[in-house]
C-alpha cells in the first residue's frame, strides 16, 4: 500500500505543508498533520463553491486547493488502479 501525501496551505501564513492522507472521498478528505505522538488528524470538506477543501487543525485553517471534481476523478482513478 502506497502512502499518499498532499500539499495544503495554511491560510494565516500562506505556507505550504505536506500532509499524509488518511482517507479520501469526494465528500471529505481526512489528513494527518505531523508524525508520531504530536500528529493531528483533520477533516477537510469542500468549500461552498466546490473549488477547494478547507478544515481546521489546532485553531488554524488549512486549505487543499483542488476542486471536488478533481478529487472525485482522483478517487475513481485510484479505485480503477486497484481493480475495485
Amino acid at each position: 500500500m502506497q502512502i499518499e501525501k498532499i500539499k495544503v496551505r495554511l491560510t494565516s501564513t500562506r505556507q505550504e505543508v505536506e500532509v499524509t492522507v488518511f482517507s479520501k472521498r469526494p465528500e471529505a478528505i481526512e489528513v494527518v498533520i505531523g508524525e508520531g505522538t504530536h500528529s493531528v488528524r483533520c477533516t477537510l470538506t469542500p468549500t461552498r463553491n466546490g473549488l477547494a477543501y478547507a478544515g481546521s487543525a489546532m485553531g488554524r485553517e488549512i486549505v487543499y486547493e483542488r476542486s471536488r471534481a478533481d478529487v472525485e476523478a482522483d478517487v475513481k482513478r485510484a479505485m480503477a488502479w486497484r481493480g475495485e
